[in-house]
């Protein structure tokens, strides 16, 4: 749970998107060499509380650790009091730093898959990575080539999409482990276009910015990537 030079920013972004109340991670303090930030995850915020090392022991508050394992233990099942609201957080959920993440991750919203518990033990060695983005894109039918606006969500290796985002049913689920290629396509009449590649099809879909059409590109190559890894993996353990 240790995350060295993790912004605030990038730690609000994780725990906000990715975390429960309890969740929270330690990182590197900008404004002082000496300190540490204990970024903890309340209902709709994040709360963040100094650290100081003083060398020999770690100081937080009124309270002096010997080490930051024992600071957490302690505050485990004590809750921490936020100083300008009094809301009461208590440490539950731990945010493993071996957990990988896409390098996107402030721009699209990340959740890690983690075991939760009250000590360090609990987590998970290697925690899997679940990269998760949804939003409408204007998607080229298959036979009639008109265009429609769908509700696309992405979940681990699952590309969904929806009439809208208030149907329950999606229209179909592509399995991205069938898809080969991921790119930006140019052969329409449309700008911010991208294709997906497969075996039957390719699907072309339009968002309506190239900042936006390049998060799906990223998210999705990165998805790729990972289903290429786990491949590879796989045919290793399998050869040995």
């Amino acid at each position: 749970w240790y995350h060295g030079n993790l912004t605030r920013h990038a730690a609000e972004a994780l725990l906000l998107s990715n975390g429960q109340d309890g969740s929270y991670l330690l990182r590197k303090s900008n404004e002082r060499e000496d300190l540490y930030s204990l970024s903890v995850r309340g209902k709709d915020s994040v709360k963040h509380f100094h650290v100081e090392h003083t060398g020999t022991s770690f100081k937080f508050g009124f309270n002096e650790f010997s080490s930051l394992k024992e600071l957490v233990m302690h505050f485990a099942n004590q809750p921490l009091i936020g100083s300008e609201t009094g809301t009461l957080i208590v440490l539950k959920h731990p945010y493993p730093w071996q957990v990988e993440e896409p390098s996107i991750y402030e721009s699209v919203r990340v959740h890690a898959a983690m075991q939760t518990g009250r000590t360090e033990s609990d987590l998970v060695p290697n925690a899997p990575s679940l990269g998760t983005k949804e939003g409408y894109l204007i998607k080229q039918g298959k036979i009639v080539k008109s265009w429609k606006t769908r509700w696309f969500t992405l979940h681990r290796y699952e590309l969904k999409y929806f009439k809208d985002q208030t149907a329950t049913e999606p229209i179909r689920a592509l399995d991205l482990t069938e898809c080969s290629a991921v790119q930006f396509d140019y052969s329409q009449e449309r700008v911010n276009c991208f294709c997906l590649v497969f075996p039957l099809r390719t699907y072309y879909l339009c968002a309506k910015t190239g900042i936006e059409a390049d998060e799906w590109i990223k998210i999705l190559r990165w998805k790729l990537s990972q289903i290429r890894k786990q491949l590879e993996e796989h045919n290793a353990t399998l050869s040995s």
